[in-house]
């Protein structure tokens, strides 16, 4: 794992309003959980956003580092839960239930190379060149330039989260780089979300304590 640096993930922030702008590119925002991705020729794993490793997709980041093409990659993207129609299901994914899914968005990483200080737009040609088709468990997020009101309309049409902005331009420099996330106010699935991360802690507290 030393080979491989670590990464801090750059957190989008909120804004009210979606906007069109010919610099900026416009993202559906997945309903999961945020994953950056590192694989090595003998091994691979996912990081949360606090940087812990998530052993409990384990499994899952085995399967996508057989689709990649190359022996060493960092990717920063989504963890999520597909239902039987491909929607998200948050709660499935809490659960452990549905089909796991990679959605990556962007590449850090690439074969001993630092993508990091490259813009954007350079980044996501890189990620294309390794996630260029979607298959059961990697895919990557679909995206559009300039017009971000029809991409956060159209999210609002298909009852998904929201939209994330990102300047064409910029880095990946967390501090520097700005994302900005748009959320869908009709979202429902995000209704009752403490409660279910709640109920969680609460049967894992239960569970140590019959252990003790």
């Amino acid at each position: 794992m030393a080979a491989l640096p670590r990464v801090t993930p750059i957190v989008a922030v909120a804004r009210d309003d979606p906007f069109d702008d010919p610099e900026w590119l416009f993202e559906p925002k997945y309903d999961g959980f945020r994953g950056l991705l590192y694989v090595t020729s003998g091994d691979c794993w996912f990081r949360s956003r606090r940087g812990h490793v998530l052993e409990r997709f384990r499994e899952l980041c085995h399967w996508v580092r057989e689709e990649l093409p190359v022996r060493e990659a960092i990717l920063d993207g989504e963890i999520v839960s597909l239902d039987a129609s491909g929607r998200q299901n948050f709660r499935d994914l809490l659960g452990g239930r549905g089909n796991l899914h990679y959605a990556a968005f962007d590449a850090l990483w690439v074969e001993g190379k630092d993508l990091r200080l490259l813009p954007l737009q350079r980044r996501k040609r890189a990620l294309h060149r390794l996630v260029w088709a979607s298959s059961t468990v990697l895919s990557q997020v679909f995206w559009i330039e300039e017009r971000g009101r029809d991409v956060f309309a159209a999210a609002e049409r298909l009852g998904i989260e929201g939209i994330v902005a990102k300047r064409l331009a910029d880095p990946y420099v967390p501090g520097e780089t700005v994302w900005y996330k748009v959320r869908n106010r009709a979202y429902r699935d995000r209704d009752g979300r403490w409660e279910l991360f709640q109920q969680r802690r609460a049967a894992r507290r239960a569970a140590r304590k019959s252990g003790s």
